[in-house]
Parts: structure tokens; sequence; C-alpha cells
């Protein structure tokens, strides 16, 4: 095969992925509250429900996760490369560091938004009711425990 030919045909190749890699990601995703299913936690706490992505795999995500009213997220980070999130209902109270510490908790009421730097140490408090929070990020992500100085 000439090399003229050679490239014609890597370049249609390369077009038709793109093409399709293309009309893959831009099929709109649509989730109606009805079709929102929080997944049961295994212990009593947070309760998550995805609504884009795998927040387990490389890539951005979108996920809900729903406190409970009284639910403390004791210290911890999340590896995400970026992480945003949105109050959406409720009052979020969160504070950052690596001890639970109630005088540094701010409240973040309904409409909030809020961005963490990765590995950030931070801390929640559904103190006044439910919260429901959305967030955004680029997984993987997880999230680590901090120990508490007793």
């Amino acid at each position: 095969m000439k090399l003229p030919s050679a490239c014609l045909i890597l370049t249609a190749c390369t077009v038709a992925w793109s093409a399709t890699a293309y009309a893959q990601t831009t099929q709109p995703v649509v989730k109606f509250p009805t079709e929102i299913e929080f997944k049961a936690p295994l212990s009593p706490g947070p309760q998550t429900a995805v609504l884009y992505g795998d927040p387990a795999k490389p890539g951005v995500y979108v996920q809900r996760t729903k406190f409970p009213a009284g639910t403390k997220g004791m210290p911890h980070w999340h590896p995400d490369e970026w992480r945003t999130a949105v109050v959406l209902s409720g009052t979020l109270y969160f504070g950052v560091g690596e001890q639970w510490d109630e005088s540094k908790l701010k409240a973040y009421p309904t409409g909030t938004f809020y961005s963490e730097p990765p590995k950030t140490p931070h801390y929640v408090w559904a103190k006044d009711g439910e919260v429901i929070i959305q967030t955004t990020g680029m997984g993987p992500t997880g999230t680590t425990p901090i120990p508490q100085k007793q």
C-alpha cells in the first residue's frame, strides 16, 4: 500500500472514530426527580444517588447526597482532581480542618455553591434537618476518614 493511501485510510478511521465518540458524549442525560434513587447506606448515615458518570472511575461524575437530620460527617477528605457542590435543600454546616470543631462550622443554606480542592480535610453536619447536596467532580472519588484525637 502506498503511503498516501495509508494516510487517507488512517484519517478516515480517525474521523469515523471521533464522530462516534462525539455522538456518544453529546446525547442528553435526563433524570426526573421520580427517577432518582438514593442508595441506602450500610449503616445510618448519608444516602447517595449517581446522576451521571461513575464516581469510582476516572472522569466527570454528578451525584446527590442526602444527609438525614442530625447526621455528622466526621473529618475526611476526597481524592478528586476537582470537586464542586451545591446545597439543594436544607442548611449544611461545613468546617475545614482535621479535627471536629463546632466553632469552625459555617452555615451553607440552600443555593450555596462551594468547591473543595483535592484532599482538603473537612467535616459536615445536617444540624437543623435533612440536607441534600449535588456534587460534581472528576473521579475517581472516595472518602478517606481522618482519625480523631481523643
